[in-house]
């Protein structure tokens, strides 16, 4: 085929929008602040309860709780759903293991996350929701 071939559309890739749960992985596995922020849109909202997003110093707060178990954590994205910039990832995720403290920790669900590819290619999390469709108890 002609390098110069207009008749049939060309596909560009720009990286794996399942990338953005492996940068998180390696992120939190390694234990690194600064990484795992970065896998994050500034204004990124985390939902790490049902029903109670948080954003900024929040997000911040919620991963920092979550790394200081110091346990790995496995996640395996299910399906990825692309449209142009945006994708849907549906994640499996674990983490299991005895804590720093001693307690036993046994912890999994499937994400529901939203993710944006930014002008440097990177997908970086819109929504961060680690418990997906888990239903909740309302609220009083």
């Amino acid at each position: 085929m002609n390098a110069h071939d207009t008749s049939r559309p060309r596909v560009m890739l720009a990286g794996d929008p399942g990338s953005a749960a492996a940068r998180f992985v390696a992120a939190m596995n390694a234990r690194d602040a600064q990484a795992l922020d970065h896998v994050y849109e500034d204004d990124a909202v985390l939902v790490p309860v049902p029903g109670h997003p948080v954003t900024g110093a929040g997000r911040l707060a919620a991963n920092q709780h979550l790394r200081s178990f110091g346990l790995p954590i496995e996640a395996r994205p299910r399906h990825v759903y692309v449209a142009g910039d945006i994708a849907l990832l549906i994640v499996d995720w674990s983490m299991r293991g005895t804590a720093g403290d001693g307690s036993r920790i046994d912890m999994s669900g499937t994400a529901t996350d939203v993710v944006r590819r930014d002008p440097d290619g990177q997908w970086r999390y819109v929504i961060d929701n680690p418990h997906g469709t888990a239903s909740f108890p309302e609220s009083a």
